[in-house]
């Protein structure tokens, strides 16, 4: 009796693996049975994460006179756990830092261990592109924090400029664009011009504008603001230079309301 015990114990308990050495994230995640498949990758050396649901993107540490402290923020992994149904991701949560939890009794988990961040980042992107609407805009995000990301950047700005994919998924990926480093500004500014472009993500690319620093921004803002054919665009570019409240931005102002 108390080996049949032990023996089932263990089957309830196992977490199937599934070895680097067996194709691509996205073969291996098809050939997962359905329940829960989780991956780990290296994080931007500026992320970092409890383990929950707080992530941050600029940690740093705290200065005081007298002391300096460290909120508690674990500068990595990257945990992505995908749900599965028919061979297919249908839910994307993403964690960094932290321990994977035992799974629950009866749990289907299948782990892929550590994967390359190149890898994870380039396997996400392809779900934007492939996956349900819901799972399509989660999955921008996590390829944003993996270490090596750069290369994503041209792949969001084609998935922002696509107008088969949902509204939803192409606003995170001006977004998230928007979060990046200055060299995709120009991506930013042509999206936000584009006539054929629709309205709502004109809109977020002139908001992802604005969170770039003033000397970047402002003089684009401005140049939407005055020549832009879509009046609400204008309308847009107009609110977020009040919020910059640049010395230009004022001088636009007075220019418009003196006329």
């Amino acid at each position: 009796m108390g080996p049949r015990v032990a023996t089932a114990a263990l089957l309830v308990c196992t977490i199937s693996t599934i070895s680097q050495g067996q194709g691509t994230i996205e073969s291996r995640v098809a050939a997962a049975p359905d329940g829960t498949v989780r991956m780990s990758f290296a994080a931007r050396p500026d992320v970092c994460g409890d383990g929950d649901c707080n992530i941050s993107t600029n940690h740093h540490r705290r200065f005081s006179d007298d002391v300096e402290w460290d909120v508690e923020c674990d500068h990595g992994p990257v945990r992505l756990v995908l749900s599965v149904r028919d061979h297919t991701p249908v839910a994307l949560h993403t964690y960094v830092g932290g321990q994977w939890r035992p799974p629950r009794a009866g749990a289907a988990v299948t782990d892929l261990g550590t994967v390359s961040a190149p890898q994870a980042s380039e396997y996400l992107i392809g779900l934007t592109r492939h996956a349900s609407s819901g799972v399509a805009s989660d999955a921008i995000f996590p390829a944003t924090l993996a270490d090596s990301s750069r290369g994503i950047w041209p792949g969001l700005v084609a998935i922002a400029r696509d107008a088969s994919r949902p509204t939803h998924t192409r606003e995170q990926a001006v977004f998230w664009l928007g979060q990046a480093a200055a060299d995709v500004s120009g991506s930013l500014d042509s999206i936000a011009t584009d006539d054929t472009v629709d309205r709502e993500v004109r809109e977020q690319a002139v908001f992802a504008i604005s969170q770039r620093p003033h000397d970047e921004s402002v003089p684009i803002l401005i140049r939407i603001a005055q020549s832009n054919h879509d009046p609400e665009v204008r309308r847009k570019a107009l609110f977020w230079l009040g919020q910059s409240g640049d010395p230009r931005a004022i001088d636009l102002f007075e220019k418009i309301l003196t006329r």
